[in-house]
């Protein structure tokens, strides 16, 4: 990568940690973060429910929580279904 961006490997390196910190940052805001042409991450609850385990058949509750997701752009779908 850092061949790619003409930038020294300790300079790559340090790019991509603030990157990846300023996003780590958004997704604790709630914050929906979108790349063009690429696409978009957002944070989502999931509600609580219940499932069952099939060994023993005895139910149980799965609490809510914050998961991130991630959402292809079109122009990112179309490059992969042209080849």
């Amino acid at each position: 990568m850092s061949k790619q961006v003409g930038l020294s490997v300790n300079a790559t390196t340090k790019l991509v940690g603030s990157t990846i910190k300023a996003l780590e940052e958004h997704f604790e805001n709630n914050d929906t973060v979108n790349f063009t042409n690429f696409g978009t991450f957002e944070v989502k609850k999931k509600l609580e429910r219940i499932s069952v385990n099939p060994t023993n058949g005895k139910r149980y509750l799965i609490p809510p929580k914050l998961v991130l997701s991630f959402k292809s752009s079109s122009a990112l779908k179309e490059m992969f279904n042209a080849e």
